[in-house]
């Protein structure tokens, strides 16, 4: 069996690529530049944007699964970069599936598709998508995730997994972000402090990735269908914020924000960045100020059910694994 994964020198799609191995399957991986991890590995590497359908149809040529995880993510930016890389780039992938016969397609996929700005608590797969994004990341992936599920059909088994909040060591994103705005005095942490958020460590979400397209068959359960992927239980945000800190060795978050003050500061920051047209990302956003004063936990039943999800890796060894890596980003 060889299997192509996109993104795979990055975050999650790297793990995907390792248990790929230690599974024994022949891995192709497709990324816009090279990555020292992946040439020890000796994978088949194929450099390229996703963008560009020649070449990710010729990546497709000879494969007989496709892990779809590269993406652009953020809260901030052009909606020409995020519907590029995230739906044309995801359209591209199908195509590429439909024209070298590839039989599965497993696409990474983000539960901020369906964010409305409301609590979620132990929610499932049947929210609807918001009428309204306030951000162009998960519109984009929204847009993308109903590409591949309305791609699914007897020649092509498609599925999509969402996964909530991925960390773990490697991280380049959610944890050094933390890390960098805590020693910097601009953490706050946004609400009362009841909220609850579903995380996801991320090698249980590379396992989940594996499971689902071992279970994925043209007519089987999980064709044409969406999985929230996280841990079972989920953590109070304040607390589990201030629980990294503590592994990295940091004081915990003393300074507060109300929901409706870091929506207005969100609001002011996106007009200043766009009337300005400043670089990088506004500090906070009315998307940013959503997700970290909301709850958002979700139900896993289903990919039980349908593929036998289990998270292999516990929350606390989960912390001792990433700790080193906690107190060396702390330490730069």
């Amino acid at each position: 069996m060889k299997v192509l994964v996109t993104g795979g020198g990055g975050f999650l799609g790297l793990y995907i690529v390792e248990q790929l191995l230690d599974d024994g399957v022949d891995v192709r991986v497709i990324c816009r530049k090279r990555y020292e991890r992946l040439d020890q590995l000796g994978v088949d590497w194929v450099q390229g944007d996703i963008q560009n359908a020649e070449i990710v149809e010729s990546a497709c040529d000879g494969v007989d699964a496709v892990f779809h995880v590269a993406a652009v993510p953020g809260i901030w930016g052009p909606w020409k970069m995020f519907h590029g890389i995230n739906t044309v780039g995801t359209e591209n992938i199908i195509a590429g599936c439909r024209k070298h016969g590839v039989r599965k397609l497993v696409h990474t996929s983000s539960p901020s598709v369906i964010f409305d700005g409301h609590d979620h608590i132990d929610a499932d797969e049947s929210l609807p998508y918001p009428t309204k994004f306030l951000s162009h990341y998960p519109h984009s992936k929204a847009l993308a995730e109903q590409a591949v599920i309305a791609a699914n059909g007897p020649e092509l088994a498609t599925c999509a997994l969402r996964p909530h909040l991925i960390w773990g060591p490697r991280d380049t994103q959610l944890v050094p972000r933390l890390i960098q705005r805590a020693q910097s005095g601009r953490l706050r942490l946004v609400g009362d402090g009841t909220n609850v958020i579903s995380m996801a460590y991320v090698e249980n979400v590379a396992a989940a990735h594996l499971q689902a397209a071992n279970a994925l068959e043209p007519g089987s359960a999980v064709a044409g269908q969406v999985y929230f992927i996280n841990e079972p239980q989920p953590v109070n945000c304040s607390e589990w914020i201030n629980t990294l800190l503590g592994c990295a060795g940091l004081p915990p978050v003393g300074k507060r924000i109300s929901a409706k003050a870091a929506h207005r500061v969100g609001a002011v920051c996106e007009g200043v960045w766009s009337m300005l047209r400043l670089s990088g990302e506004p500090p906070m956003t009315r998307f940013l100020a959503g997700q970290l004063a909301s709850s958002h936990s979700y139900s896993i039943d289903k990919a039980v059910r349908d593929f036998g999800y289990t998270p292999r890796v516990s929350v606390e060894e989960g912390l001792r694994r990433i700790e080193p890596e906690l107190k060396q980003l702390s330490n730069a």
